[in-house]
């Protein structure tokens, strides 16, 4: 949903959105290709796509589903390209003349004549800002569709109203974290500390900050009707998740989840002080990450190790409950004495709590699709486990998605070098005007999100 992201700030006009918008938007363009080479892993017989256009039915959410991908695919690409086109025409101009002449004639393809005349800069803001709010409600029927795929059946764990905005929450918060760890690689490679800067990965935590409550409460909400309901049917699937074959990675998701927004949260509650006190140092932090780390392992496979012959019946407490206590406390040792050190340092505590939440997101999807199919109502109930060729094709992905996007960055600038050479000019223009700022060319708009 990275493109979802730029368009929500763009329209809003957030200022500090400049550095990181083309990032956000090639995530989007690379994971729709990615996107649809998988479709083609699924279904075996590509050449069935083509019933879709002959035989789809109106009523089918699969037929909807293709167009809206398709539509969002189709306008990621035209909002991908159209802030492009200046920074296209800037390289085409200042290309060394022992450049290769294949990237002459791409940048001179790419620029489109552009001359940066007042004509083509009014023309370019209006459609960029068209694109924009058109692109919005693009992606939000792409996920509310999808959810509606598994929504409209009568599969156990799948029959909910929720899922519409459920899938849509989770498509911005996993895009969220995508692009915190994206444009940190790019930062760090590319060297763009002075681009990408902490205001950035403060303003775009914000969000996370808030995606993440709206999470807990979808995840909450979902849960909690079929733990009530306890139907026939439902149940099972939600017993698998909170205590049966599926429990590691449900809850191994809610604590990735607990981990992220405390990593972004409590380091900013915490006074100076507390920095000079012996529990806050990194020793205890990396001890305590240790030790629970260590006792994970019998408390996941108490076979592993001689732990189940500890016996504390006098207590009436298995041995697994108390190395389970254990790990939790080592792990609450290790979140709070690492609270001044997060602190300090914004960046490191962000990409700690984006890989947390993608992680997270993966999981989630897996607890939504396999305890469902593995519990049906008409067949025997079973258990899944992917194989290496499912692994396989996962890392395959991935590789592709890196692949492609390492291939954009190469060929175009990671960072859109006209907007923020705007941005620097509109913001000279606030220090050196002291009164308001002169009425923009664009028409204006109201909501804004965060400080200049």
């Amino acid at each position: 949903a990275g493109t979802l992201i730029s368009g929500i700030l763009r329209v809003t006009q957030a200022e500090w959105r400049r550095p990181i918008t083309r990032i956000a938007e090639a995530i989007t363009v690379v994971a729709l290709v990615v996107g649809t080479v998988q479709i083609l892993f699924d279904m075996g017989r590509p050449d069935r796509m083509l019933y879709i256009f002959f035989y789809g039915r109106l009523q089918s959410p699969l037929l909807w589903d293709m167009v809206s991908v398709t539509a969002y695919f189709l306008g990621s690409v035209v909002y991908f390209y159209l802030p492009l086109i200046p920074d296209a025409a800037l390289l085409r101009d200042n290309l060394p003349a022992n450049a290769p002449s294949w990237r002459r004639r791409l940048y001179r393809l790419l620029g489109l004549g552009w001359r940066g005349n007042r004509t083509q800069w009014l023309r370019l803001e209006r459609v960029i800002g068209v694109m924009a709010v058109i692109i919005i409600p693009i992606a939000v029927s792409v996920h509310t569709i999808i959810s509606w795929i598994l929504a409209t059946t009568v599969q156990p764990g799948w029959h909910s109203t929720v899922f519409g905005p459920y899938f849509v929450v989770g498509a911005i918060f996993s895009g969220i974290g995508a692009l915190f760890l994206a444009m940190t690689v790019i930062r760090w490679a590319f060297h763009l500390e002075a681009y990408i800067t902490e205001k950035q990965y403060q303003y775009v935590g914000y969000l996370m900050i808030a995606m993440c409550a709206i999470w807990f409460y979808f995840t909450y909400a979902e849960h909690l009707t079929l733990a009530a309901g306890q139907q026939e049917a439902e149940f099972p699937v939600l017993a698998s998740k909170l205590w049966g074959m599926y429990a590691t990675g449900f809850w191994v998701m809610v604590a990735l989840m607990v981990a992220a927004f405390w990593v972004l949260v409590f380091p900013r509650l915490i006074p100076g002080g507390w920095e000079r006190a012996p529990f806050f140092q990194p020793r205890v932090t990396a001890t305590a990450a240790v030790l629970a780390t260590a006792l994970f392992v019998p408390v996941m496979r108490p076979q592993l190790l001689p732990v189940q012959s500890i016996s504390f019946d006098i207590v009436g407490v298995s041995a697994r409950a108390v190395l389970i206590s254990i790990v939790v406390l080592f792990v609450i040792v290790t979140g709070v004495s690492a609270l001044p050190w997060l602190k300090r340092r914004i960046v490191a505590a962000t990409v700690i709590a984006s890989a947390c939440v993608v992680v997270a997101m993966w999981l989630e999807r897996w607890n939504i699709i396999i305890p469902t199919l593995t519990h049906p109502r008409l067949v025997r109930w079973s258990g899944y486990a992917p194989s290496a060729t499912e692994w396989t094709l996962t890392a395959a992905s991935f590789a592709l998605f890196i692949l492609l996007f390492l291939i954009f960055f190469k060929l175009v600038p990671p960072v859109s070098i006209w907007e923020v050479a705007e941005g620097r000019v509109i913001d000279e223009m606030r220090a050196e005007t002291p009164g308001k700022l002169p009425p923009s060319s664009t028409p204006p708009r109201r909501w804004r999100i965060g400080r200049r």
